[in-house]
């Protein structure tokens, strides 16, 4: 049988305190987040941006032109053959989960 006493408080979910390190706050009653006033930009970029690809072809060139790139692939082979093997081991596992190559 339901009780009738209604001075029961109802629990209330509380909100969690506001991180002002996230440069985004959700507005209130949206499900968009917006920029806070004074932070960089008014649009987020997401991934594939045309901005980023630049910077990313850049980054590249740059390495290409003043890195040892002999000296770096010396340093990245196996340190052994059990190293070897595993590294191995660990692509061919990663393959299996690719669309691609199998």
């Amino acid at each position: 049988m339901p009780s009738d006493d209604k001075s029961v408080p109802r629990i209330l979910q509380q909100q969690p305190e506001r991180d002002d390190s996230d440069p985004r706050q959700q507005q209130s009653g949206s499900s968009e987040y917006q920029p806070k006033p004074g932070a960089k930009g008014g649009q987020e970029m997401g991934e594939g941006s045309y901005e980023a690809t630049r910077d990313y072809q850049r980054d590249i060139e740059d390495y290409l032109k003043n890195a040892d790139v002999d000296a770096d692939a010396k340093a990245a082979r196996p340190k052994s053959e059990q190293e070897a093997r595993e590294m191995d081991e660990a692509e061919r596992e990663g393959r299996s989960h690719s669309k691609g190559e199998r």
